[in-house]
């Protein structure tokens, strides 16, 4: 099950479970379209992976499958391209 970490780890932006700017690698780091766009160029800095739209989850299910509330955020992430 995806974690559906709160935040952007570049800008630290809060995605809520229903964001629909949220994108993901395949080792769900997280950043926002913004970021992935205009800082990342569509490249993860911390695996080198492409991203993908975050899937959202279905509200009815979040109880009993709550989201993640660690922020991970790395103000350095566009230094590192």
């Amino acid at each position: 099950m995806l974690e559906l970490r709160p935040s952007c780890e570049c800008c630290d932006v809060d995605l809520p479970p229903d964001a629909t700017q949220a994108r993901i690698c395949s080792f769900e780091c997280t950043f926002c379209a913004t970021c992935v766009e205009t800082v990342l160029l569509g490249v993860c800095p911390n695996c080198g992976g492409h991203f993908t739209p975050r899937p959202i989850r279905p509200a009815n299910k979040l109880a009993a499958n709550p989201p993640s509330t660690q922020r991970v955020y790395n103000p350095d992430c566009a230094k590192e391209r």
